[in-house]
């Protein structure tokens, strides 16, 4: 096993053309970046750094009625999603708004390095005592990938410095000695961001520490147990009754079903991964690979979407994906492109970059609307017309968790690896890249996802033989390929196309990948889906919206030779394509006043029309619905 096939680009060589992710990607962040920063300051979690205690500006939640003690995690995610765009959009202004926030973080470090400003301000005796529940180690983990992005960004070691004066503190707190608790965080995300530290650094420290928060977890007698009675608590009445809420019931290579909180599952996993890649652990890396084939053969939505469950925020029993009360927080797809991202760069299988696109263009997406100022927390697959997007919400976790993903989306196209460079994602825009010791610039033309057609060019300072990889999606049953105008036959490996060639300044590639239209079943086993067709061209997923039909959605049937196209509605939704066609539809006018009856109702022809899911929620309010009835399920 090798241990690391690719590595992204710097984050400042792949740039954005027009084309689908040009335009959002400059919504997000203009309107995305500075909208997010405005609410930090109206709730006052910006006015918190300054360790005092205030009133919380927002209606009081289940979180209680002071300053919010995750707050500095969703700081410290806007830090990370401005540097980003720092790496790509130099912008003075941006620049000194982010130092001033990098200012406040470090007047409010203590003097043995300690940085919360929740536990400083209202519980300053209570450091390090409840790690099961709150979330100091997790706030330590946002706030160390906000330095890594801003060091790598500005090249500034302000906030660097910060964290790594923490750090050092935890790595006295926590670890195997003697006097130290043998511990690791309730919420992860400290050992991802713990690498990212190592990598950037080459501190071998963190290395460690990420590694011993990865291998203590799950470890009898449960930490969790001990640190409860410690604060004089029973552990028997915790809430959840079990420790696979946080993942934490068994060691983390004996675990082989993903369970509990969707977002801390996805943070761990993605740790776990990019930890075996790091130190050549198969053990590690097969841990994952049963992890990820137990999510995606029972416990994924269609859209990429995970986490059925509002009561736990995380998952129930194989095959549970309720549509209409699927919980599908943002932030665990999220996640998921964090885990599938780091599972495409150890092994270089494709059908991992097959579920990062799934979950980025359909329920991540789904999460902000096209003006990027309002949010969904959880994704419904199933809408009566009473779900719709908020500006704010009392924990705030996902619009800064899809600001980050979205501005840092250029390191996700690309991989880098030992005389291989590979296409990972489609999108127009151009990569200035080092390979084999040669600069070259790769340029994509494409209209992706609404046309499958993507011509890549190539300039190069000199001749350089290394292999290009093309990507084909797993959803793609027919491709052609043409190099410089000819077309050539080709294999598919590990779901790639590998060009192994002298390249040369000049060289085009043309890869034309098949789009047709499909309509997706279930598993007999998710009893919400029986009878039930999912519409999916490309990587998106689709869905009807009540907007669009005179009957209600769940009158609609589609049958089985109803015939289907593709148009493309520049004026809709800031232009998408849609899926139109003719279904049929229950006849309520027939039926009478009879609650009951032996005939089955009649059935008239409706035009059909499906919009991206990504895009719902941004017309007129009214009802949704992505699994449409067919005609087996048409009298059901």
């Amino acid at each position: 096993m090798p241990r690391r096939r690719y590595s992204p680009p710097p984050l400042s060589t792949v740039s954005f053309e027009d084309g689908f992710w040009g335009a959002r990607l400059k919504v997000n962040r203009t309107r995305g970046l500075e909208f997010q920063l405005a609410q930090l300051e109206r709730v006052g979690a910006l006015e918190a750094l300054d360790q005092k205690p205030r009133p919380l500006k927002i209606p009081k939640g289940q979180w209680g009625g002071t300053t919010q003690m995750f707050w500095d995690s969703d700081v410290a995610k806007w830090l990370e999603a401005a540097s980003y765009v720092l790496a790509t959009h130099p912008d003075p202004a941006l620049e000194a708004q982010v130092d001033q926030v990098i200012e406040a973080l470090a007047k409010a470090q203590q003097e043995d390095g300690y940085l919360n400003t929740y536990f400083t301000a209202h519980a300053p005796d209570q450091r390090f005592t409840n790690e099961r529940d709150w979330h100091e180690l997790y706030c330590a983990g946002h706030l160390i990938e906000a330095a890594v992005a801003h060091y790598q960004a500005t090249g500034k070691p302000s906030l660097l410095g910060v964290v790594e004066r923490y750090v050092a503190l935890l790595a006295r707190v926590y670890g195997p000695g003697p006097n130290q608790k043998h511990g690791y965080p309730g919420h992860e995300e400290i050992e991802l961001a713990l690498l990212k530290l190592y990598r950037a650094t080459n501190k071998r420290e963190y290395l460690e520490l990420a590694s011993y928060f990865v291998d203590e977890r799950g470890k009898q007698p449960y930490f969790f147990d001990s640190e409860a009675r410690a604060r004089g608590e029973d552990p028997s009445r915790y809430h959840f009754t079990n420790y696979e809420y946080s993942q934490a019931h068994l060691p983390v290579r004996q675990q082989d079903k993903v369970v509990g909180h969707a977002v801390r599952a996805m943070y761990l996993y993605s740790a776990m991964a990019d930890l075996a890649g790091e130190t050549h652990d198969p053990e590690l890396l097969a841990a994952c690979e049963r992890l990820w084939q137990d999510l995606v053969s029972k416990r994924l939505y269609v859209t990429g979407g995970l986490g059925p469950s509002a009561d736990n925020e995380g998952f129930t029993s194989d095959y549970d994906l309720p549509n209409e009360t699927a919980y599908a927080e943002t932030c665990a797809s999220v996640g998921l492109v964090l885990w599938a991202k780091q599972m495409l760069e150890v092994t270089g299988e494709g059908h991992y970059a097959d579920e990062l696109e799934n979950a980025l263009y359909n329920n991540v997406l789904a999460g902000v609307a096209l003006s990027g100022d309002r949010y969904f927390y959880d994704n419904v697959l199933q809408s009566r017309g009473n779900h719709h997007r908020w500006t704010w919400h009392p924990c705030p976790c996902c619009p800064p968790n899809v600001l980050r993903l979205l501005a840092s989306l250029g390191s996700y196209v690309y991989g880098l690896g030992q005389g291989e460079l590979a296409v990972h994602l489609y999108a127009q825009g151009e990569a200035r890249l080092k390979l084999a010791g040669q600069s070259l610039t790769l340029r994509q033309q494409t209209q992706y996802p609404w046309d499958g057609v993507i011509q890549l060019s190539l300039e190069l300072e000199q001749p350089t033989f290394f292999t290009l990889r093309l990507r084909v999606p797993g959803w793609c049953e027919s491709a052609k390929l043409a190099l410089n105008g000819r077309e050539v036959g080709f294999v598919v490996r590990q779901g790639y196309i590998s060009l192994e060639r002298q390249w040369h300044s000049g060289d085009e590639v043309r890869l034309e990948l098949a789009m047709p239209i499909e309509r997706l079943h279930a598993h007999p086993a998710v009893r919400a889906d029986v009878g039930q067709v999912a519409l999916r061209r490309g990587p998106l997923v689709y869905c009807l919206e009540s907007t669009d039909h005179q009957a209600a959605l769940h009158q609609i049937v589609l049958p089985d030779d109803a015939r289907l196209e593709a148009r493309l509605e520049p004026e809709l939704l800031g232009g998408v394509l849609v899926i139109q066609g003719s279904a049929l539809a229950e006849d309520l006018q027939s039926w009478g006043d009879r609650l009951y009856r032996s005939a089955a109702p009649e059935q008239q022809p409706i035009p059909l029309r499906a919009i991206p899911y990504s895009t719902w929620d941004n017309r007129e309010p009214g009802e949704m619905r992505v699994w449409i009835r067919s005609v087996a399920n048409s009298r059901g």
